[in-house]
């Protein structure tokens, strides 16, 4: 079995670490299959518009169980280079373990990209789906990986819009939440799923750590949460196990599990649709030039 240890929960991402160590790096290598598949046309999107070409040395930023780097090394190819980096070493276990399944020239690292030295002129390019919205100090975090880039150098992210226009997070947790006790709101900004739904918020970041022509655009579908004979006890399943909904329910006694729980199941079974549960996903599609 391929293990990997855990990284040390020291610097500005320490709170970070702990969490993706936890039964949560766990659960996201477990159910990393699916979610693999229903966030794939971000992996599409975003190496899109990176416009990879062969023999480029790539760095994929909290490439969490891989998917992201795999794509990026077959467009990059023998010649070039796919380094995905995670702070979870559960996920880079898993990524590991499938990059000798597939027999795939991507390699793996368990490290912060936001401190770790990769050296200068390292990479032509950093690409991301959704593993940049965590660092602590985010200008910091993006100005440390410039140094690693090409001065011809590029970065190419995706990240989430608002919540409520992300059904497939919104329609359950609001469905959920008449049952919960009252939750803190959430600190705008704060590290998470959501830190760059505003995005002049991040094209000022980006700025501050030294990145030019910055461009930052919508990009919408809808993802699939459940799909086969039972499609809504998989959206189910997914959506109590994986994200916001997975810890508002956390240390809930069992009684207010199973009534949230009950109000979610009825909130997805009407978006069910020719055996799929289908809800929307919408993100920023980023670059810039280092």
């Amino acid at each position: 079995m391929n293990t990997t240890s855990p990284l040390a929960a020291t610097g500005p991402n320490a709170d970070q670490i702990d969490y993706w160590n936890s039964d949560v790096g766990e659960r996201w290598a477990r159910f990393q299959d699916r979610l693999d598949g229903m966030l794939q046309p971000f992996s599409d999107a975003v190496l899109d518009l990176a416009g990879i070409k062969r023999g480029e040395r790539i760095m994929d930023v909290g490439c969490g169980c891989g998917a992201t780097t795999f794509d990026a090394a077959a467009k990059t190819g023998a010649s070039g280079r796919a380094l995905g980096v995670d702070i979870s070493a559960p996920m880079v276990a898993r990524a590991k373990a499938r990059a000798l399944e597939l027999g795939s020239p991507a390699e793996f690292m368990l490290a912060d990209a936001a401190t770790h030295d990769f050296g200068a002129d390292t990479f032509d390019l950093l690409v991301s789906r959704f593993g940049i919205m965590f660092f602590a100090e985010p200008a910091a975090a993006f100005a440390h990986m410039k140094k690693a880039l090409a001065p011809s150098g590029r970065v190419a992210f995706v990240c989430w819009r608002p919540m409520k226009e992300n059904g497939w997070v919104s329609v359950p947790l609001f469905a959920a939440l008449p049952h919960l006790p009252e939750q803190e709101p959430p600190v705008p900004g704060a590290p998470g799923p959501f830190a760059f739904a505003d995005p002049e918020r991040f094209r000022g970041i980006l700025r501050e750590a030294g990145y030019r022509d910055i461009a930052i655009d919508p990009f919408d579908t809808e993802l699939t949460l459940g799909k086969g004979p039972d499609p809504v006890a998989l959206a189910l399943e997914q959506t109590l196990e994986i994200g916001p909904l997975s810890r508002a329910l956390k240390e809930q006694p069992e009684a207010v599990r199973a009534r949230a729980t009950d109000a979610v199941r009825e909130a997805l079974a009407k978006h069910e649709a020719n055996g799929e549960i289908r809800l929307a996903g919408a993100v920023w599609l980023v670059s810039a030039s280092a």
